[in-house]
């Protein structure tokens, strides 16, 4: 097995920001590097069938990359020879591995019996794993969740993951059907670290520094995996940092979350993508950011109403910097109760 790249600092918690469709574009990454730096990206996934390619934009997070820490590559598939053939091009590029998603929970996408719905047939991701660690000469990860509805092929699979030397794991310490909700079952999480021989990234509502530090506690991992919370809060692969080196961690104010939001809607300016469909897709991302701005949900109640970029930016200045709000700290946590709509990571 290989060893993943050393992390950015020496002696800080390793993390990961998780590939999610949509959003783990290369101009979301180049905007968490100038918050704080995850240890590793993924990018979003490359579909593999019978007529991908791969795809553009998602290449660009790769040759593009100018962060400067290490980018692995993400495929979903199950068609043999296309994911060999999709695995042998992209080792053309600098990538640091290739990573097999055997996590999506999207129904349309498992039922396909790619992603998640790999999790249902372990003859097949026997096959899968076979053919891409036969044609990958680096590093070959997969991030996957703990089983399609139950566990039933969970330790079968993990046996999988020794036989085929697979690199890293990731695990998502949900099922499938579960999708984004019920309780992270931390306890698989742990027993995949206990089974398998290569590091182990845990994911799944890790949503600030020190429940990273209570996670790793809990299930001895390599490392965390941040998707939404990545979302939420850009501050926190920095603040996962400070914290596991015993530094001051920063608390950003509600003055800096404005600030943020502003970055979010100067990358997602495209001339080719109607004001509308710009806003959308940030009241989309201020779904997570809001719920860390109050405990009551109001910012995210009118945010969700604005109709029109004026009235969208009138709604954040309100609860971001006027009525004396500026210098407050941002939640740390999620308030309770506050819900975002959006399913990723």
């Amino acid at each position: 097995m290989l060893k993943i790249p050393p992390v950015l600092v020496a002696g800080s918690l390793p993390t990961a920001l998780a590939p999610m469709q949509d959003v783990t574009d290369l101009s979301f990454m180049r905007l968490l590097a100038e918050f704080g730096l995850p240890d590793y990206f993924f990018t979003e996934y490359f579909r593999v069938h019978d007529h991908s390619i791969l795809e553009p934009h998602i290449l660009a997070s790769v040759i593009q990359h100018d962060t400067g820490r290490p980018v692995f590559a993400q495929m979903i598939g199950e068609d043999l020879f296309h994911l060999k053939r999709t695995a042998v091009a992209l080792q053309d590029y600098p990538i640091a591995g290739i990573d097999l998603n055997m996590g999506c929970p999207a129904p349309k996408v498992y039922r396909k019996n790619v992603g998640g719905g790999l999790l249902r047939d372990p003859d097949k991701v026997r096959q899968i794993f076979a053919t891409l660690r036969d044609c990958i000469k680096g590093r070959f990860t997969v991030k996957m969740r703990i089983g399609f509805e139950d566990d039933r092929h969970y330790e079968e699979i993990l046996n999988l993951v020794n036989e085929y030397r697979i690199d890293n794991l990731s695990i998502h310490g949900r099922t499938v059907k579960q999708m984004y909700r019920g309780a992270v079952d931390y306890e698989r999480i742990g027993k995949a670290v206990r089974m398998v021989n290569c590091p182990v990234f845990a994911n799944g509502n890790i949503t600030s520094a020190e429940k990273a530090e209570a996670v790793l506690t809990e299930t001895g991992c390599y490392g965390a995996m941040v998707g939404r919370s990545a979302i939420r809060n850009p501050w926190i692969f920095r603040q996962i940092r400070e914290h596991s080196t015993g530094q001051a961690v920063f608390i950003p104010t509600l003055s800096d979350v404005r600030g943020y939001i502003e970055s979010l809607w100067q990358i997602n300016a495209n001339p080719d993508l109607p004001e509308h469909n710009r806003l959308n897709r940030m009241k989309k991302l201020l779904n997570f950011v809001g719920q860390g701005v109050d405990p009551d949900g109001q910012f995210l109640h009118e945010m969700r109403r604005a109709r029109e970029p004026a009235l969208f930016f009138a709604i954040c200045d309100k609860w971001l910097v006027d009525l004396e709000r500026a210098d407050l700290p941002f939640a740390t946590e999620p308030y309770a109760g506050v819900v975002a709509r959006p399913n990723h990571e």
